[in-house]
């Protein structure tokens, strides 16, 4: 069960890691899945990033998503 920040949205695992954590069941948009983890990362999922993060590393399916997208070839 994943949890969420009250004040920023952020998502976590641990709720330890969120300054105003509260319970939230999250599912995956793209599988369907429900109860997921944060990092949740299925095949459906997976194909859809088509950018990463030249900062941090980070993929997403969008650019807008980070902060120094470069799309991955």
């Amino acid at each position: 069960m994943a949890h969420t920040c009250k004040s920023c949205g952020a998502v976590a695992d641990d709720p330890g890691h969120l300054c105003n954590p509260t319970v939230e069941s999250l599912s995956c948009s793209y599988c369907g899945a429900t109860d997921v983890a944060a990092s949740h990362v299925c095949k459906e999922k997976l194909a859809a990033m088509k950018f990463s993060c030249q900062s941090c590393g980070r993929v997403a399916a969008e650019e807008t998503e980070l902060c120094k997208p470069a799309e991955i070839s």
